[in-house]
């Protein structure tokens, strides 16, 4: 592997990050698992890891600006953390028996993540884009102020939780869906809040995944040198870039990625 390249290619998917908002695992994962020939699991683990110093920073960032709903990040974490580990244990016991091929099998479980979360994501913009007064119903408003809303948050949390801690994928896309759709969090708190609620499942999740000894740090080291950077630089650059075509195209070309993950043999 040329380790040089890594960090390149990690730069300019933090700058695609940065820009778009869309999910880094999306896009690091396949990189790895295409253009550097990692196996699956070793790809889907060091992501986790690589992902999660962006985030905490992230979320540090947030909380000195007093952009998180902490109650709502409380209750999510107490199911997508406990998800995320059930998700590592399925992982961890299916290495360790043996009956099932576990780099083929996560080929398909993050070609459907990756394409359930593009889709989604694709679909809202099209209504958005092309529908802007459309009356779609809409969904119970959940208060984790009520003993019903904490549970519904929980096992929302829980059943996204297992998703990530089996494929890597949709710690921030996916999350942030569900606070716009279930909580109508205003928008200054709804990248703070996605954005701690992530860096908390994915430092248990790493943790997770550093005992399966299929973190490779030659790997996560270089994605840091690359993508933290990058991901600052597109921040500044969204300002000025026209997001729509941007985030259709990167939409498409994931789609494109996600067919072949799940079409592998």
């Amino acid at each position: 592997m040329d380790y040089l390249l890594l960090p390149i290619f990690s730069f300019f998917i933090g700058i695609i990050v940065g820009i778009t908002g869309i999910g880094g695992a999306s896009l690091i994962t396949p990189m790895l698992i295409f253009f550097f020939h990692v196996p699956p699991s070793i790809a889907i683990s060091s992501d986790v890891v690589a992902a999660t110093l962006m985030k905490v920073v992230g979320s540090w960032k947030h909380w000195q600006q007093k952009t998180i709903d902490v109650d709502l990040v409380k209750w999510l974490a107490m199911g997508s953390v406990s998800g995320s580990l059930l998700g590592v244990a399925v992982l961890y016991q299916l290495r360790k028996t043996g009956e099932h091929h576990i780099d083929s099998l996560l080929l398909r479980l993050l070609g459907v993540m990756i394409v359930t979360v593009t889709l989604t994501a694709l679909i809202q913009m099209f209504l958005v884009t092309f529908f802007p007064k459309i009356n779609l119903p809409e969904l119970p408003q959940l208060n984790v102020n009520t003993n019903k809303g904490r549970l519904i948050t929980v096992i929302i949390g829980g059943i996204l939780g297992f998703c990530v801690g089996m494929t890597s994928v949709s710690s921030g896309s996916i999350f942030a869906l569900v606070l716009m759709t279930f909580f109508r969090l205003e928008a200054r708190k709804l990248v703070g809040t996605d954005i701690t609620q992530a860096a908390i499942l994915l430092i248990f999740t790493s943790l997770g995944h550093l005992t399966l000894g299929t973190v490779d740090l030659n790997l996560v080291i270089p994605i840091w040198i690359g993508s933290v950077p990058g991901v600052i630089i597109g921040a500044k650059l969204c300002e000025i870039i026209p997001l729509r075509p941007l985030r259709f195209t990167i939409y498409g070309i994931l789609m494109m990625v996600s067919w072949k993950l799940v079409a592998q043999t």
